[in-house]
């Protein structure tokens, strides 16, 4: 069990539910700390029936689901359980949580923000939402955040994680003193926090510290082995440092985990190169080459859709419609990957009353984005729309 969960049980515990209900969490906790989740999961559910307003076990269920990658079993207990509950901190950060596990940033950051809105000390809460402030590029308010947590959280392994994120927004703004020194922070408190080391051993290399620098990506891949950014940054630094044949050693184990990455890739046929296997180091270069051939298409490709999808939106204005979905089509093929390419192509689907075609590319476009609140309304207005034997099963869940 995670430490949060740990801290979520410890506030069911306390919360004053009655001897029965508490009973019956206590067994369910000692099932899913036994590895028996499953079975400590239909408890729940049954308890829920029994008690449908208690949040403290809606809390704790959707904590399990969570864990167990059911999004939607858990997003819906976890929105219960903060109906039911609705200043409590500890509720929406778990809800947040769970949004930002199942890839839902807009999600995520309302229900951090509201956490610490409840309880400003709560500092669990504080350094979840300076960590997606931190993702969605607002370095400057994730910062306060962070900064708050570390006070907060003292020297546990959580402040651990706010030193490493504090360092990563420290890096945004070019200071690399400062960031070198929440990653010491870090490491201290948590030794084995590979990450950090790893960008510890940037932060040296930027201060000049070559050894200190091949110290922590030492650390990291001993720590890592299987983490091919670790794996890079030695080789690099090696390579570096006149390495070339030490460089090689790790330059290829990243190429093994990660054969696509253009870094590790121009690296290792250097080390190879100066290593004296130019027949490796020109194979190594023909797939770099092919590589970015093949991400030159992409980007074609790309651009192409975009031309597609603005010709399509032009047609549709128009009133044919029939020759926009063409485009629509076109470009979403190209371009699968753009969420609003897909919305315009199954806007015109359902508009020619093509609905099952229509509904599955709105889904998917959802499942893509699940933060889009524009999306998921014209999903759930589709689906009122629709006739009823054209619903697909997952509209349940959108309901």
């Amino acid at each position: 069990m995670t430490s949060r969960m740990i801290r979520c049980f410890l506030l069911l515990l306390s919360a004053g539910i009655t001897l029965p209900a508490q009973q019956t969490l206590q067994h369910a906790w000692d099932l899913a700390a036994g590895g028996q989740r499953q079975d400590a999961i239909r408890l729940l559910h049954d308890l829920i029936h029994a008690e449908p307003g208690n949040a403290d076990v809606r809390l704790l269920l959707g904590s399990l689901l969570m864990e167990a990658d059911d999004r939607t079993g858990s997003i819906e207990q976890l929105r219960e359980a903060v109906r039911l509950r609705p200043k409590s901190a500890e509720a929406e950060n778990t809800l947040g949580e769970a949004y930002d596990k199942f890839g839902d940033a807009a999600g995520a950051r309302e229900a951090f923000q509201k956490a610490v809105s409840f309880d400003p000390r709560f500092g669990i809460a504080q350094l979840n939402f300076g960590q997606v402030l931190l993702a969605a590029g607002d370095a400057k308010l994730a910062s306060e955040h962070l900064d708050r947590a570390i006070e907060l959280l003292g020297q546990n392994d959580d402040a651990a994680t706010g030193h490493y994120l504090r360092a990563k927004a420290y890096t945004a703004s070019g200071n690399v003193q400062q960031a070198a020194a929440h990653l010491q922070e870090a490491v201290k408190i948590r030794p084995a926090f590979g990450e950090a080391w790893s960008d510890l051993g940037q932060a040296r290399r930027g201060l000049l510290d070559s050894p200190g620098a091949v110290q922590a990506f030492e650390t990291a891949v001993r720590l890592h082995p299987e983490d091919p950014i670790a794996q890079y940054r030695l080789g690099a630094e090696c390579l570096r440092q006149g390495k070339a044949h030490v460089a090689i050693e790790h330059l290829e184990k990243a190429y093994k985990l990660n054969p696509n990455d253009q870094s590790t890739l121009n690296s290792l046929q250097m080390a190879l190169r100066q290593d004296g296997k130019v027949e490796e180091a020109n194979l190594i270069k023909q797939k770099l080459a092919e590589m970015l051939r093949e991400k030159d298409r992409v980007n074609r490709n790309q651009l192409t859709a975009i031309t597609l999808n603005n010709e399509g939106a032009a047609l549709e204005a128009s009133k044919n419609l029939r020759a926009a979905l063409e485009k629509y089509r076109q470009a979403a093929t190209l371009y699968p990957e753009l969420v609003g390419i897909r919305v315009n192509y199954a806007v015109a689907l359902l508009r020619l009353g093509r609905w099952t075609e229509g509904l599955q590319e709105l889904h998917e476009a959802l499942l893509r984005d699940p933060g889009d609140a524009k999306i998921k309304a014209a999903l759930k207005d589709a689906l009122a729309q629709a006739p009823a034997s054209l619903k697909p099963e997952w509209s349940r869940e959108i309901r």
